[in-house]
């Protein structure tokens, strides 16, 4: 379908203002572009149209099944939206004094506390916009840590290989180093592998619990020991929390620190849908270096905002996070409780392995026995014998009406299939959803170039991947003698 530039049509628009009833300022021309902006000129139906029609080519989690394996949360109640939508919250502003701001200052109070009773952790910011800036915040507190004990030698941070590609990112931005730990035949972690690689230089593990294979690090224990016997600290990456939540918490369990996505785990829509936030909770050891500014409790009740943190990593972001995100978050917190979140937690495992059960009719799957909330399939043998691939099935998906799971991730499964059916679907989804699956890995081998070619029937058939991946197109680049050029 066409761009929006490409349907500008010159002098069009859609907008009426009102006449100015301040006085106008001229700047002076340094301050003045020197071209003509250029943005789309369209009609209200213009607009209108290209928006419908873009919604009508997407699938969302409103359109059906969307099994995406260490995703995001696909349940948003919209409860959460109304409430964030309240006006002493969505007309806040970040320089009002803050005697002005007491509602919004109890709900960063408020999320904190429960937050840090879900997770085992005495303190938590809520200024990290994102999971993978929550990761970035956690390490630097590692960090900072050792460096405060005179300890700069420690630059290693231990990665299990099937951890997710922003763990070693991650560890890269912080001027650290990676080590990569193997995991072993069931995969979980290979404990004596680790053991090896922990020592004098490391400074610290990377681990989520469940992994990203959907497994439970049954030897959790004993990995932070490790950890904790060489001076190195322990962080939770909490993308799967969502598995454990109300029944176990990292800080049980000897992590130091962790970061959530309160976009997957606490009910509240990123990307498309709004802002991320990614709140990081540490033991109370290492509060001074949580960035700030805090909001502090005086003995007669009263929040204020306290800036004053010398031994902090610094600012990660400007003023407090993405606050109505929290408010969603806390939200969500009040309407389940600790009996709900053990719930909703032991229904993403249950469903999960009941979808895993029905998929082995045909499936091969990575790692035998019991998943968490997430499980991998692989695809390898098919795609050696049939060369049915990971790609043709997800694709075949498509053409039958649901989103496919996430695919070649983990990457120490060749020909993966990452399936998460989450918490919200019930045993109707769920058996439908598996007949599909079925249908498609049936078909596929009855008929492989018919799923080569998939999907038939979608809005955009299948794209040159490769070439999208090395010949980007991240711009518009108007063309001479368009009518906007």
């Amino acid at each position: 379908m066409e761009l929006l530039f490409e349907k500008s049509v010159k002098g069009r628009s859609c907008t009426v203002l009102p006449a100015c009833d301040v006085p106008e300022i001229s700047l002076s021309s340094e301050h003045l572009r020197q071209s003509e902006l250029r943005l789309p000129e369209l009609s209200e139906n213009d607009i209108s149209r290209h928006y419908s029609a873009l919604g009508r080519r997407a699938y969302g989690v409103n359109d059906g099944f969307y099994p995406l394996g260490s995703c995001t949360m696909k349940y948003n109640p919209k409860i959460n939206e109304q409430i964030a939508a309240l006006p002493g919250f969505a007309n806040i502003h970040p320089l009002q004094p803050e005697h002005t701001a007491m509602g919004c200052l109890e709900v960063l109070r408020l999320a904190e506390k429960y937050l840090c009773a879900l997770t085992g952790m005495d303190t938590m910011t809520f200024k990290p916009a994102a999971g993978a800036h929550g990761e970035l915040t956690g390490i630097m507190l590692i960090r900072k840590y050792h460096e405060s004990r005179g300890e700069k030698h420690r630059d290693k941070i231990l990665v299990p290989d099937s951890a997710h590609g922003t763990n070693p990112a991650t560890t890269m931005l912080c001027g650290m180093k990676t080590v990569n730990i193997p995991s072993g035949p069931d995969g979980c972690v290979d404990i004596e592998k680790l053991r090896a690689a922990a020592g004098p230089d490391t400074a610290g593990l990377m681990l989520t619990n469940p992994n990203t294979l959907g497994i439970f690090e049954k030897d959790i224990k004993e990995i932070t020991k490790i950890i904790h016997d060489v001076g190195g600290l322990v962080y939770y990456d909490g993308a799967n929390l969502n598995a454990i939540m109300g029944v176990i918490r990292p800080g049980d369990m000897g992590f130091d620190c962790v970061h959530l996505n309160l976009h997957k785990t606490f009910s509240t829509p990123h990307g498309g849908g709004g802002p991320g936030s990614g709140p990081v909770g540490s033991k109370a050891f290492l509060e001074p270096y949580l960035p700030g500014p805090v909001i502090n409790e005086q003995a007669d009740g009263r929040l204020v905002i306290d800036d004053d943190k010398p031994e902090s990593v610094g600012k990660v972001k400007m003023f407090y996070g993405n606050f109505l995100v929290v408010v969603k978050a806390l939200s969500y917190v009040l309407t389940l409780g600790g009996d709900g979140f053990a719930d909703s937690a032991k229904n993403a495992v249950l469903n999960a392995n009941y979808f895993m059960k029905r998929l082995s009719e045909c499936y091969e799957v990575a790692y035998e026995g019991t998943c968490m909330h997430e499980f991998v399939l692989t695809m390898e043998k098919e795609a050696k014998e049939k060369n049915v691939t990971a790609m043709d099935i997800a694709k075949s998906l498509i053409d039958k009406g649901i989103h496919p799971p996430t695919v070649y991730f983990p990457l120490i499964v060749k020909e993966a299939l990452m399936v998460e059916p989450t918490e919200t679907e019930g045993k109707e989804m769920l058996d439908k959803a598996a007949d599909i699956f079925l249908r498609a890995y049936r078909e596929a081998m009855e008929n492989p170039e018919s799923a080569q070619q998939a999907p038939i029937n979608a809005p955009v058939r299948r794209p040159d991947e490769l070439k999208a991946a090395r010949e980007p197109v991240l711009r518009y680049f108007q063309k001479e003698g368009d009518v906007n050029a």
